[in-house]
């Protein structure tokens, strides 16, 4: 084996995804460097690197989306590249720009490609010139009411209010009338406004009960991309996915349907030539026809299900990608699958309201059963604020069949403890054992229209706990 040149990688993120690239760092033999901020001092994403980095300040906007001071650090530590992860810098242009010029290697896509795609109406002229479907709509941001209504007329209702930049959720409104166009339209504008700085929108076709299919894109600085299969990702809140699962239940066995969408994704990607690990998103309507959406030029969150049915580490393939290394994958036909994922997000929220829900973890434990993969950064003490995402960690269960992976799932929930801290634990014990997601056959539309939350139980069983907690105890003694 081509012993590989040791190279010094800042992680410029935190949390559960930090302490991931910091651990396929040291697999590839690269000196992971972590960063560490003065809110958060005790970070427990510092025990998987080589060395530590203070980021003077106490918000975001002072620490992790500093570029000025990231750079800074590069510099002054001799670092060779930059893992972003997901959230803060991941999806800046002008940061890959900037640690271009500085000699340093962004671990991500070239910079055009994050441009076009991070750009929604430039993406979609992309994809249109590919000939990939796009979802009917104005292929420009639209500028006034008029004309948003004029676009909604020809379309049809129900329509979609759409920010051109960011994503997450915001900046998106569903409208069924004129009405809804003139009262929407400017609040969508200033909410677009406020969180991208980017008050453009689109107007676009809003597929009634869709489902949010997104195919795992990996590509090298050679000229190869190559596909890992689909994720189903439609239970989501506000837009935001909270359970995700590899492969779709909802294509199932249309092998033809599979390999239509995921070529697809390849198409798109090559039209940027892009580089590097990412997503490209579809909305499929109830008839099994698909719309591209966007592409995210990242990692995303719930990689670890592709990893888990692929066998194949994607953090690992990231960065070699970055530094013009071989991938290892002959061809695309080598790439399979097997056996069925999923992923619940575990989030510091109310698991009624769904909204964040600060606190301090008073005690965690797990007891989980084989084929379960919980990527986190719990601590006992650990001190939950609302200065980050809410997410505390991604559960991970596999199995041969769907149903082993949920019966997985349904045991790993119960053997999470998580004290103090209210998490939306309990909301995703009902989501999995409701008759819909059983079937697998669900829609973007599953909480909001079967309401989950109002079958949460929130009341604290402590006999139960103390069961628990006896049991982890006489395993640790050995009884």
């Amino acid at each position: 084996m081509k012993k590989r040149d040791k190279k010094r990688i800042l992680i410029a993120n935190r949390g559960e995804i930090a302490a991931r690239i910091a651990r396929a760092c040291r697999e590839l033999g690269h000196t992971a460097v972590g960063v560490w901020t003065d809110n958060e001092i005790h970070a427990r994403h510092l025990e998987f690197c080589d060395e530590w980095v203070r980021l003077p300040g106490m918000t975001n906007a002072e620490t992790y989306l500093n570029v000025e001071n990231i750079l800074s650090v590069v510099k002054e530590w001799k670092i060779d590249g930059v893992h972003p992860g997901y959230g803060f810098l991941s999806e800046n242009a002008e940061f890959a720009n900037q640690l271009k010029k500085a000699g340093a290697v962004f671990i991500g896509p070239h910079v055009e490609a994050i441009r076009s795609m991070g750009d929604k109406a430039i993406s979609k002229q992309i994809a249109k010139k590919a000939g990939i479907p796009v979802v009917p709509g104005s292929a420009e941001a639209v500028e006034t009411i008029d004309s948003a209504l004029s676009i909604a007329k020809e379309i049809g209702y129900p329509v979609l209010l759409k920010a051109v930049a960011g994503g997450g959720g915001r900046g998106m409104r569903a409208c069924h009338n004129d009405d809804d166009v003139k009262n929407q339209f400017e609040a969508v504008q200033r909410e677009s406004k406020a969180a991208f700085g980017n008050g453009d929108l689109l107007v676009e076709k809003l597929i009634v009960n869709p489902r949010h299919i997104e195919v795992q894109i990996l590509a090298d600085k050679k000229g190869n991309t190559y596909h890992f299969f689909e994720r189903e990702c439609s239970i989501q809140r506000r837009h935001q996915k909270i359970i995700e699962e590899a492969p779709s239940p909802f294509i199932g066995d249309d092998e033809e349907l599979r390999k239509n969408i995921c070529e697809t994704a390849v198409r798109l990607s090559k039209a940027v030539n892009y580089d590097s690990a990412g997503t490209v998103e579809f909305i499929m309507g109830e008839d099994k026809s698909f719309y591209f959406l966007e592409m995210n030029t990242r990692i995303q969150v719930e990689h670890p299900i592709t990893e888990e049915i692929t066998g194949v580490d994607l953090i690992v393939c990231m960065i070699q990608a970055a530094f013009e290394e071989d991938l290892g994958i002959p061809s695309q036909e080598w790439i399979s699958r097997t056996g069925h994922a999923i992923e619940c997000r575990i989030c510091a929220e109310d698991p009624i309201t769904m909204l964040p829900s600060p606190g301090k973890v008073t005690g965690f434990e797990t007891n989980f059963p084989q084929g379960t993969r919980f990527d986190h950064y719990l601590y006992r003490d650990l001190e939950v604020t609302p200065d980050f995402d809410p997410m505390v960690g991604k559960l991970v269960t596999k199995g041969v069949l769907r149903e082993i992976a949920i019966r997985k799932m349904k045991v790993a929930l119960d053997g999470l403890l998580i004290e103090g801290l209210k998490t939306n634990k309990p909301l995703h014990q009902v989501i999995i054992e409701h008759p819909k997601f059983i079937e697998g056959n669900y829609s973007t539309n599953f909480i909001a229209e079967e309401k989950p939350q109002e079958s949460v139980d929130t009341s604290v069983k402590y006999s139960k706990i103390y069961k628990k907690l006896a049991c982890i105890e006489a395993r640790r003694m050995g009884i």
